[in-house]
């Protein structure tokens, strides 16, 4: 025990940083534990789909949206979520609903909104569409000006 003392005392920087990792480990570990909705695979998110009669909720800008984003999947910016502003994603209040953004980052705010508002089945594409490319799984991109709404 005296070597731990010693050693803290010797290097408090140290100390603070490694302290400082344990607890956002333990924040992060809380954070998913307790968040309202779960974080799935893209074979996961497609037998959510497949079997469950899910949707996908694509929550990137209308142009990376046109560059392509998966097959069937709504597009909803986070500010529309933010409003409350979703009603084509009334009917799938049940269903399960899975927000969809590039890095799977950006996505969790508007997963944890959504469940609040009331969404009873709501996940999270693990690591986006970074995922969803690197399982060779299909996007569909828009020919025209106009992008599926």
């Amino acid at each position: 025990m005296q070597q731990y003392i010693d050693f803290v005392t010797s290097n408090p920087i140290l100390s603070l940083i490694w302290v400082g990792l344990v607890v956002a480990i333990i924040a992060s570990y809380v954070k998913q534990k307790t968040a309202g909705y779960a974080v799935v695979t893209p074979n996961q998110a497609t037998a959510l789909v497949n079997r469950e009669n899910g949707v996908f909720i694509d929550i990137r800008s209308r142009d990376e949206y046109r560059q392509g984003h998966i097959s069937g999947a709504l597009h909803i910016l986070p500010s529309q979520i933010k409003e409350q502003n979703f009603a084509e994603l009334e009917k799938h209040k049940s269903d399960p609903i899975i927000v969809v953004c590039k890095t799977g980052q950006t996505a969790q705010e508007s997963a944890n909104l959504l469940h609040k508002a009331g969404f009873e089945k709501v996940s999270l594409l693990k690591d986006g569409l970074i995922s969803w490319n690197e399982a060779n799984l299909p996007l569909i991109r828009s020919k025209s000006g106009k992008g599926k709404r």
